[in-house]
């Protein structure tokens, strides 16, 4: 529960219970009428005025705090869903990762092989493939890396965007 809801409900148990003693006192002068207690008639009416406006005003008073608890409800779940975005967005980029790091391995052991081959002086195909097969592995493992990146990105500003775009303006409050 944030502070406004604390102060509202606060707000609503004193409204409320003020509220309850001057229906009492009210009965009571009613129950024993305008004579015997020497009240005026017009100020007990003005008072049952008042105490209907009051009324009115609690009831609205609860309504705002209900519609502001579903916009809470609202969000959690929003915030809910987008941690969940979030975490599945990282996870693709954690496994990208490490296939870029696999492949970029597998590049650089194929380099070496290609590298000892030369100084030998021998001219292997199959060292030649195998080392464009690692890069090509390499640079498509990057690729998906920087794609899971940018998804995580846009993961983690998409609430964001939606919160701003949905905000209420602060007089709506």
């Amino acid at each position: 529960m944030n502070d406004s809801e604390a102060r509202l409900d606060e707000l609503q148990r004193r409204l409320t219970a003020a509220l309850d003693r001057i229906g009492l006192g009210i009965d009571g002068l009613a129950a024993a009428g305008p004579e015997a207690s020497g009240a005026d008639p017009d100020r007990i009416a003005a008072l049952e005025q008042a105490l209907d406006e009051e009324r009115l005003a609690n009831a609205q008073l609860q309504e705002r705090i209900a519609t502001l608890k579903a916009r809470q409800d609202e969000a959690a779940a929003g915030a809910d869903e987008a941690a969940a975005g979030q975490k599945a967005a990282m996870a693709q980029l954690d496994r990208d990762l490490q296939r870029m790091r696999l492949a970029n391995e597998q590049l650089r052991e194929s380099n070496r092989a290609l590298r000892a081959a030369n100084a030998e002086g021998i001219g292997d195909a199959t060292l030649v493939n195998d080392g464009l097969a690692a890069e090509l592995e390499a640079l498509r493992a990057a690729h998906a890396a920087d794609r899971s990146e940018a998804e995580a990105i846009v993961a983690a500003l998409a609430p964001m965007v939606r919160n701003q775009a949905g905000a209420p303006a602060e007089g709506d409050i």
